[in-house]
């Protein structure tokens, strides 16, 4: 049997604590029998050999500018290789604010979180779309960034939180809706798991995220992981 392999790409900005974010995810899929490289530069997308010769690519970049030739090299791996694509919170989905076709292939893009860090809320399991990611998963509370998000409406969601929430104040107010927090889709071949979760690595190493995002990555794993 090969070698799974795993790419984690991290940087951006400090504030979601990329560096300790990828050395985590690195944690988990090396208990689960990954050969994992990490790198802190978007130059390991724009290698194709790299990015198409492993079963997982995992973004963890907030806030950036990537080149054409960088997001190609994701986007031909997962599309056209069948590379699993997973990750969380603005470090998959607040990455490149500028390039579209980054936030077609991912399914959302962040806009905002009302009430900023420290908002107490509830992701609550769609029990309407039974899943291996969030089997036997109960809904549970965070203390956080509470991201409302622009997602694409193709998204096999899995959780979602309800805005708004009581004693955040702001323009969303008069627009109540279940925001998808949790979601999988594919892009061409590829399988994309994505988790809004995650503005500090303490959120994601509790232990509902901390298995969510286990799960995800076996999942968009290219032939590795669950049905």
């Amino acid at each position: 049997m090969s070698v799974r392999k795993a790419l984690i790409v991290w940087g951006g900005w400090d504030g979601h604590e990329p560096e300790k974010v990828a050395h985590f995810f690195k944690s988990l899929l090396d208990a689960e029998g990954f050969k994992v490289e990490l790198s802190d530069s978007l130059e390991a997308f724009a290698d194709l050999e790299k990015t198409t010769s492993v079963s997982l690519i995992v973004p963890v970049y907030t806030m950036s500018e990537i080149t054409s030739e960088q997001r190609t090299g994701v986007t031909t791996a997962v599309a056209e290789h069948g590379v699993g694509l997973a990750g969380c919170h603005g470090g998959m989905c607040d990455s490149f604010r500028t390039d579209t076709e980054w936030q077609f292939m991912t399914g959302g893009q962040w806009v905002a979180h009302p009430g900023n860090d420290g908002v107490r809320y509830r992701i609550n399991i769609n029990a309407k779309r039974p899943h291996p990611i969030t089997d036997g998963i109960c809904d549970f509370d965070v203390v956080s960034e509470q991201y409302y998000l622009h997602t694409d409406p193709g998204n096999y969601v899995l959780a979602t939180t309800r805005f708004p929430t009581a004693g955040v104040d702001g323009p969303h107010v008069g627009n109540p809706c279940d925001m998808p927090q949790i979601w999988t889709k594919t892009y061409g071949k590829g399988r994309v798991f994505y988790n809004a979760l995650g503005h500090h690595c303490d959120i994601l190493e509790a232990e509902s995220p901390r298995e969510i995002m286990r799960r995800g990555f076996l999942w968009a794993a290219k032939g590795v992981g669950l049905p």
